[in-house]
């Protein structure tokens, strides 16, 4: 598991392209048969992936936990990317197709990855952050995640975002997660661009073709960053940062939260004319 200690805002402005990647891009999270972890000090969550391909995976526990079990004292979500898979929680198995959500609360010991379909396996994105409370386990489809149309083709934003860990939804202690897809010929995402000091994001892109990029936005409003991402990768978005992207083709990607509280909707707006 790798960690990724946190930068404030006066050594990110100083950083290059490749400090800039080194500290905020998470690359290779989907790789056969492994789960890849990155444990980030913004709000201590933890950022994974895992791909089932020729086998049963399970997740593992780190020393640096300090805990008997993964999820001792944390909470799960995990969201299907890739084809039909199954997610096994203490013994009962949840089906979790494309764009599915399934939530595991605090305290459930065993875990494990499977992919229905070796020629095509589940690819399991999957954020954890730390738990003082247990709800319970729960899976909820796309089709019941209460999809909200939003944005134009004439600006470029048409969208979809479905929700699906969040006050009104699946219940958790701080986690708040759902995702986004955009229509074709929309490119842009999370317009208008914004901040919330109160809890930090991670950005997991999707369905990104193979010649194509995402343009991820970062930094502060007058100071702004950008990482160039591809296919599978995720941006670790600090709660002083902006975060919105513009790709070269459509494209989905996941948003999961953490931090002071889950109030969909609390954002400190950053006017797409005020940016620099």
């Amino acid at each position: 598991m790798q960690i990724r200690f946190q930068n404030s805002p006066a050594e990110t402005k100083q950083m290059t392209t490749e400090q800039l990647r080194e500290n905020f891009l998470v690359q290779n999270l989907v790789q056969d048969d492994t789960v890849q972890l990155v444990y980030s000090h913004y709000d201590r969550v933890i950022i994974g992936g895992v791909k089932p391909v020729n086998k049963t995976i399970a997740l593992p526990n780190h020393p640096e936990l300090k805990a008997d079990y993964f999820l001792q004292r944390r909470e799960l979500g995990i969201i299907n990317v890739g084809g039909a898979g199954t997610v096994v929680a203490d013994g009962k198995e949840y089906a979790i197709n494309k764009m599915d959500c399934v939530y595991l609360g605090k305290e459930t010991r065993e875990v494990k990855f499977k992919s229905r379909h070796k020629k095509d396996p589940a690819v399991l994105y999957l954020l954890s952050a730390p738990a003082h409370h247990k709800y319970p386990n729960k899976l909820m489809t796309k089709e019941k995640a209460s999809p909200v149309n939003l944005g134009d083709a004439s600006t470029s934003n048409k969208r979809t975002i479905y929700k699906y860990i969040h006050l009104d939804g699946i219940k958790s202690c701080q986690l708040v997660m759902g995702l986004t897809v955009l229509e074709n010929g929309s490119v842009w995402n999370s317009v208008p661009p914004h901040t919330h000091t109160r809890r930090m994001e991670v950005y997991f892109y999707f369905d990104v073709p193979a010649e194509h990029r995402v343009f991820h936005f970062m930094g502060q409003p007058q100071e702004t960053r950008h990482l160039v991402m591809a296919n599978h990768e995720a941006a670790i978005s600090a709660p002083w940062s902006m975060h919105f992207g513009c790709g070269t083709s459509s494209y989905g990607f996941i948003w999961g939260m953490a931090g002071e509280n889950q109030v969909f909707t609390d954002m400190d707006p950053a006017p797409v004319a005020d940016l620099k």
